[in-house]
């Protein structure tokens, strides 16, 4: 199994961009986070840069550009997020965090859903063992 790079805040700005839109230029994803961000074109660029060292990114050239494609999906790096944070606070931290969440977001009834069948999963696995 592969290792999921570790990502910063920052980082995870330029791959929400290339999740969602990829593969993309270097001049892509400017536009795009120009709009949302304060950055300079170099930031962004450093960033991507660092996102292709990490082996989270990579790039195909055609002729004078770069197109950029996400080599770690957003699944993969959230679940890793997930274990980093459990590592730090402990499991005991879960039910607050969870709880937290929900109370402090806006899930759409789907979300919801989606959650109450992960619950009700981990609850009959739990019974078995």
């Amino acid at each position: 199994m592969k290792k999921t790079p570790n990502i910063s805040e920052a980082e995870w700005e330029v791959m929400k961009v290339l999740w969602s839109t990829s593969p993309a230029t270097a001049n892509d994803i400017v536009k795009k986070l120009s709009g949302k961000t304060h950055w300079k074109r170099e930031t962004i660029r450093t960033l991507i840069n660092r996102l292709v060292q990490k082996k989270a990114l990579a790039f195909e050239k055609k002729g004078r550009q770069y197109h950029y494609f996400p080599l770690v999906t957003e699944s993969e790096c959230v679940k890793a997020e997930t274990k980093s944070f459990l590592k730090r606070f402990g499991k005991s931290s879960v039910e607050p965090m969870l709880a937290a969440f929900v109370e402090e977001e806006k899930l759409s009834p789907e979300r919801l859903g989606r959650l109450r069948r992960i619950l009700k999963e981990a609850a009959e696995k739990n019974k078995k063992k």
